[in-house]
């Protein structure tokens, strides 16, 4: 058994993690380049936590330059096993009004300028993204919203725009047709790359406002946003911290089998890989290519 690892990626507003005991920072090194920021690892009880800002402390990578692949490739190294994204995101329904949290279990990708895959020529793999995050993480982390009183919703649809810019009306009403709960600008590929990492992973999205759909509130500004943002954070890290001192010890298999997501994903044949690709897989693959 594999003894349980917590990856907190922040999101917008979300740059450090406060109350981690033995806080240092982990130098690790990925062969896909630069990660956001350093990782930064620590413990809540008996967990380690491992944390990362996205965008960097003073938010200084957009969503289309953030390198997706090097942040879960380091998280990989540091042996995480269970990442939750904390992502900031409108919402497209009046039931989900701002300050609410949402654990989506499906994501629709619209981004179109990321690296979305560890694999390709030289060594090739399809992993499902059927059922993308892990019921089970979902359901800690329900848990701890209801014993902090989060004010959170389980279960939703995320769309994920490439930005940075946000919506125009034309594409905000026509998300809301689709049934879509939120839409945000980081969880693709993020999703992908961890369920290739076998890493299993869960986001809270955390709703900033309502996109501009909504005829009372038709202009999505930064200043508006930021103020939502600070009671989000808040509250976020209170329900990491929950999450942390009431997690499993070991890490628990998941039931839509992101722990084992490459066992028959890989379809290259064995003559036919690529050294040097599989040199960079080391961490991500190593588990099957070395099997």
């Amino acid at each position: 058994m594999t003894p349980s690892v917590l990856g907190i990626i922040g999101g917008s507003g979300v740059y450090d993690l406060p109350g981690l005991e033995n806080l240092h920072e982990l130098p690790i090194t990925s062969p896909w380049g630069e990660t956001s920021d350093a990782l930064r690892a620590g413990h809540i009880g008996s967990i380690q936590i491992v944390f990362l800002p996205r965008h960097g402390r003073g938010h200084r990578f957009s969503p289309s330059d953030i390198n997706y692949r090097a942040n879960i490739d380091a998280m990989k190294r540091a042996g995480v096993t269970d990442l939750v994204s904390l992502s900031a995101c409108g919402s497209f329904k009046e039931e989900l009004p701002p300050g609410t949290f949402v654990l989506v279990d499906q994501y629709v990708d619209r981004t179109h300028k990321r690296e979305s895959s560890f694999f390709g020529q030289g060594c090739v793999a399809h992993v499902s993204m059927a059922h993308p995050v892990g019921p089970r993480l979902v359901d800690r982390l329900a848990l701890a919203a209801e014993a902090e009183r989060i004010a959170t919703v389980k279960g939703g649809t995320y769309v994920c725009m490439e930005g940075p810019q946000f919506s125009s009306l034309a594409e905000s009403l026509s998300y809301k047709a689709e049934g879509y709960s939120v839409i945000g600008m980081t969880a693709m590929p993020e999703a992908k790359l961890a369920r290739e990492a076998e890493i299993t992973y869960a986001t809270i999205a955390m709703v900033t406002d309502f996109d501009c759909w909504h005829p009372n509130h038709d202009v999505v500004d930064v200043q508006s946003v930021i103020k939502v943002m600070q009671g989000n954070t808040e509250k976020a890290r209170r329900l990491v911290a929950r999450l942390a001192r009431e997690f499993a010890i070991m890490r628990e298999e998941c039931p839509v089998g992101s722990h084992k997501a490459l066992e028959s994903a890989i379809m290259t044949a064995p003559a036919m890989r690529d050294p040097a690709l599989l040199a960079k897989l080391d961490a991500v693959a190593g588990r099957v290519l070395r099997g």
